[in-house]
């Protein structure tokens, strides 16, 4: 299901599922969902276990086949993501609050069901100053999950969870998911 399509318009990158690993050896996946939001679930890290639907983003594309997309967070966390996926790699950079990088747990969460906890731990803890994590990334998955499919981050990340989707296991032929 891995795809080997070019990437040149913005169109060819709206509804791609992504799955990456930063050099620090963080793993990612994220998809762009549609021209104004992105989910994702963390796989490694230290907020690893964190997944986000619906995320308000800024996407754009800067010139053929090469994109950025980048947004706050309810926890106060920026990111800016630079997309070339013909060339098979990405570069990220995080911006965690000062609270993040003390608290990380609190975030590793379904953000969805806590922006308050996310909102009142912004506000109670101190934000600056801020950690800043420039990283590289190769891409080792990219599907055509198709737009507005809310079957693409639907459920906590699991141990094995990215192989199977890059195995085959986990979307059918339309990309749903296979265990509901």
């Amino acid at each position: 299901m891995n795809m080997t399509k070019t990437f040149k318009t913005l169109e060819d990158f709206l509804g791609t599922h992504f799955i990456y690993t930063y050099d620090n050896g963080w793993e990612y996946e994220w998809y762009a969902k549609n021209d104004h939001t992105v989910d994702y679930r963390i796989h490694g890290g230290m907020v690893a276990g964190r997944w986000v639907t619906d995320q308000e983003a800024d996407i754009v594309m800067l010139t053929e086949g090469i994109y950025k997309i980048s947004w706050t967070e309810p926890t106060g966390t920026d990111v800016a993501l630079d997309f070339l996926p013909n060339e098979g790699k990405l570069h990220g950079t995080i911006f965690f609050p000062k609270w993040v990088e003390e608290h990380p747990e609190i975030t590793v969460t379904y953000q969805n069901e806590h922006i308050d906890l996310m909102e009142s731990s912004r506000e109670k803890y101190d934000t600056y100053p801020k950690l800043v994590v420039p990283e590289f990334a190769k891409i080792a998955y990219m599907g055509d999950a198709g737009q507005n499919n809310n079957d693409v981050i639907s459920e906590a990340p699991y141990d094995g969870i990215v192989n199977d989707i890059r195995e085959g296991r986990y979307f059918d032929a339309q990309y749903h998911r296979v265990n509901k």
